[in-house]
């Protein structure tokens, strides 16, 4: 069994960090389903090409909270937390060999890092824009692409109003945050508040407030 392993969701400002995990005898099948990595297609084509991965592969994810994330790197890196992710998809896939998208500069040292997490034993290849070159990681990329995509929208049900995709690029995002510091004086749920854009916005609040109070 071959596996491909793969993240969505490391940079935003709001909601959690998805790992996705696929198996599979062969690659060949994924070839002819002709997927790629998931910034490549669409959100509809993602979500029909997930259904068709699930059917083929053997899937597994896993997700940590923005809150999680927060609590996590007081003492830990974000590669550190993403390869800790990714060993725990790799040893529930048990596969014989393994392909990642290295989130570390020092490609081989993240896949290292992943290996120094698990009890498997596969052979790993770690590189970047793996999701670019290897169709079990493309495969990976698109389903964590859809989960990840699916909680953004449970959090916006939740929060009851558009928050965008969550991403500091994103105008839609970034007016939410700042509407609602101002409106609620702290960041609302999901949000990553060790994330410069978070504490940007809660320090500009601050600068604020003190010059209302000095005026």
């Amino acid at each position: 069994m071959i596996c491909g392993i793969d993240e969505a969701g490391r940079g935003p400002v709001l909601g959690p960090l998805v790992v996705c995990g696929i198996s599979i005898k062969s690659d060949e099948a994924l070839r002819k389903l002709g997927v790629r990595d998931s910034k490549q297609l669409t959100p509809k084509r993602r979500e029909e090409l997930a259904k068709e991965i699930r059917k083929i592969a053997k899937v597994e994810v896993v997700e940590i909270s923005a809150e999680e994330i927060d609590q996590r790197r007081e003492n830990v890196s974000l590669n550190e937390l993403e390869a800790e992710m990714f060993a725990q998809v790799l040893q529930r896939l048990s596969p014989e060999e393994v392909f990642v998208d290295a989130a570390d500069v020092d490609e081989d040292g993240f896949g290292r890092m992943v290996q120094a997490h698990t009890t498997c034993t596969a052979r790993m290849t770690s590189r970047h824009k793996a999701d670019e070159t290897y169709p079990v990681v493309s495969a990976a990329s698109i389903i964590a692409k859809v989960e990840r995509d699916r909680r953004i929208r449970e959090i916006e049900q939740d929060i009851g109003e558009p928050i965008g995709s969550g991403y500091a690029s994103d105008e839609n995002t970034m007016a939410f945050l700042e509407s609602w510091v101002k409106r609620n004086g702290c960041c609302p749920p999901h949000t990553r508040k060790s994330w410069e854009p978070a504490q940007k916005i809660m320090m500009m609040k601050s600068v604020r407030k003190l010059e209302s109070f000095e005026g």
